[in-house]
């Protein structure tokens, strides 16, 4: 039941691991790295950066600090040494990971005007690659491996790895690099600071399973992380995987027409992502605990940059880890992706928390991402800079909100106060002010602005006949796009086209004008998350929407982690009503292996469940072991299989479980973000 992926022969690196029953983790993948010249568009449609464009880069470049060089000299401080190789390559073959994708951006004195000059300095600064020191005989980093950093902290004997990347391949690469630099040290423990899979995806490169098990490795991990790393990408993932062409900029090549970064690091490795288990769970807000001599406090931040998330203080070492809740970038608020709204004024309070508990004596901050920053003033400077960007964030945006500022005018409102706007560290490279502020607003009052006409509104393929038959066709539409797009007023121009598009998505004239509006937005943002958004619009647009193979990835260490009432919970997801009318049946599902019952009862075309009941008059009862039940969640048997193996008991009408499995929908990402994209062998 492998879903096709949207593939295309420039296919970077793929954001995502899919899972046979169609559940995604985000932040793993596979696919092939394309790089283009840098000295020409990858696109023979592709065009040059405008006048408007060219203007708004040069007044940046004039205007934004470019003074302050102290990133630059952190970014390359401690620096140990770089491998030989660029690349490294995936157990199935493809390349995993390719810095030397990207060497281009290294031509020193280059700029490049399709390129915001904010955005060109943070993925020259992501360039970083190599083993480096960050605090001497104590604590290392890997960087420019995977999109994360891979820490190593040294104890008496080994090393405790903090976030072993995405990738079991970029992982071991990693581990075997610092011990042929430093010395061959066993792992003794590893600790995931929180639930995305960039940051526990490679734990199979650094440890084995059965150390784990028999608690010769520690895994330390913050409330919730099993629960969260699982199940937030599983009710939407479909959609989100398919989303994140946009955001993550999957299809395009690595050029300075198409992607150039991910704020947060270059990209994501392409390989096996994994998940073990923890067999240390930090409960408490603050947890003291020492590991092969290293003391260490754990610091709980739920609801941050992820819902399971810690800080870690080394206080013997006046050292601070700051997960990914302070790294070198103003973070999503709403990840463009899809996923639940986080919490801007909570992010700020626990940085608050940080600034006030750790950062008075931290002489060294390091994190998941980015670089480390030395010196007690320098720590504090940048620690209050996030504290107060995401608290302006949150409390102007409500400010605003409490006049009667609505979430379809607060992105042109809200700004940042100038003296933010003058710290590198308060740049919005992996959110944006724009969609952020948006996010606060939806948080407190939800989508709708108070308008009825907005509150119900027809769907766009239904409304913008009316719209391009008032203005009087396509032509007019066109002439008068072309217009707006020559005076740079790419805004305007979008009102219009996108109306047009979905009106005659086979148009093609609209679609490569629209095109050529969004690309110039593309240039001209700071946020790599919204210029790879609008860029990667602009290809489809274009060219369509690629298909092809997916990579043949599954998940079997998600499947193991997920808990059985997520799975019941996904498959009333995947329920084609349609086949269920007027159907009703109970299900009595018992899972002696680890002593688990529910009840699943389809009513009224709705699958439900509930943990620990069973009812008497159920009409059937199945009766499998969990580790069974991993086969059948990953697809690779169904429940047919399992009873004619003898793996089943089934008590009563097994029509029940044969129905509700035939309902199910095997969801595809070949449905258009855009009309008139999809290709006809898949219409």
């Amino acid at each position: 039941m492998n879903t096709k992926l949207v593939n295309v022969a420039l296919l970077s690196a793929l954001v995502s691991v899919t899972i046979s029953t169609h559940i995604v983790v985000n932040a793993a993948g596979g696919g092939s790295v394309v790089t283009s010249d840098p000295n020409k568009h990858f696109d023979p449609k592709g065009q040059a950066p405008s006048k408007y464009t060219l203007a708004l880069q040069n007044g940046l470049r004039k205007t934004l600090p470019f003074d302050d060089k102290r990133d630059f000299e952190e970014a390359q401080k401690g620096f140990i040494a770089a491998p030989e190789y660029k690349q490294i390559m995936a157990e199935a073959g493809n390349v995993a990971w390719d810095m030397g994708s990207y060497e281009w951006l290294l031509d020193e004195g280059k700029t490049f005007d399709t390129i915001n000059p904010s955005l060109q300095r943070q993925a020259v600064l992501n360039m970083a690659y190599g083993l480096y020191e960050v605090l001497p005989d104590h604590i290392y980093q890997v960087r420019g491996y995977d999109l994360a950093n891979i820490s190593f902290i040294k104890g008496k004997t080994g090393w405790i790895v903090f976030d072993p990347l995405t990738a079991k391949e970029t992982a071991a690469a990693a581990l075997a690099f610092i011990n042929q630099q430093l010395g061959e040290r066993p792992v003794v423990a590893v600790v995931y600071s929180h639930s995305h899979g960039d940051h526990f995806g490679g734990v199979r490169g650094v440890v084995d399973e059965q150390d784990v098990q028999s608690g010769k490795v520690k895994v330390i991990a913050p409330e919730g992380f099993m629960h969260h790393a699982v199940s937030e990408n599983v009710m939407a993932g479909n959609a989100m995987t398919r989303r994140m062409f946009f955001q993550y900029g999957v299809l395009l090549p690595r050029s300075p027409y198409g992607h150039v970064d991910q704020s947060i690091g270059k990209n994501t490795a392409a390989g096996n992502l994994g998940l073990i288990a923890p067999n240390v769970i930090i409960d408490k807000a603050f947890t003291e605990m020492t590991i092969d001599g290293v003391n260490m406090v754990f610091q709980n931040t739920p609801g941050t940059e992820a819902p399971a998330e810690m800080n870690t203080w080394f206080p013997d070492l006046n050292a601070f880890w700051a997960a990914e809740n302070i790294t070198g970038t103003i973070h999503n608020i709403y990840t463009l992706r899809g996923a639940l709204v986080r919490d801007a004024l909570e992010w700020s309070k626990q940085i608050n928390i940080s600034l006030y508990k750790f950062g008075q004596q931290a002489e060294v901050m390091f994190s998941a991402h980015s670089w480390p920053r030395w010196g007690n003033e320098r720590i504090q400077e940048v620690m209050r800079s996030q504290r107060d960007t995401y608290a302006h964030l949150n409390n102007q945006v409500l400010h605003l909100a409490n006049q009667g500022v609505t979430i379809n005018q607060i992105h042109n409102v809200y700004k940042l106060p100038d003296s933010l706007q003058r710290q590198w560290s308060a740049h919005s490279y992996h959110g944006s002010e724009e969609h952020n502020s948006r996010a606060v607003l939806n948080r407190y009052l939800g989508y709708w602005d108070a308008n009825p006409a907005t509150l119900m509104p027809l769907s766009p393929e239904d409304s913008a006949p009316l719209y391009v038959e008032m203005m009087g066709g396509s032509s007019k539409i066109i002439a008068k796009g072309q217009q707006l797009f020559e005076q740079g007023k790419y805004f305007h121009a979008i009102e219009i086209l996108n109306k047009l598009v979905f009106a005659e998505p086979q148009n093609q004239a609209a679609k490569d004008l629209l095109a050529n509006v969004y690309e110039q937005i593309g240039y001209q943002k700071e946020s790599p998350s919204v210029r790879n958004s609008f860029l990667a619009a602009a290809y489809e647009l274009r060219n369509g929407m690629p298909t092809g193979a997916s990579p043949k990835s599954t998940g079997p260490d998600i499947i193991r982690g997920m808990s059985t009432g997520l799975w019941l919970d996904y498959l009333g997801v995947r329920l084609d009503t349609s086949k269920t009318a007027d159907k009703h049946f109970v299900i009595n599902l018992v899972t002696p292996d680890n002593g688990e019952q529910y009840l699943v009862e389809l009513s009224n075309s709705a699958l439900t469940n509930i943990e620990g009941i069973q009812s008497p008059q159920a009409d059937l009862t199945l009766t499998i072991d969990r580790s069974e039940l991993n086969d059948v969640m990953m697809g690779a048997q169904s429940f047919d299989d399992k009873i004619k193996a003898g793996k089943v008991k089934v008590e009563g009408e097994r029509r029940a479980i044969d129905e509700l499995m035939g309902a199910m929908v095997e969801f595809s990402m070949e449905f258009e973000l855009l009309p008139g994209t999809l290709p006809d062998t898949v219409k």
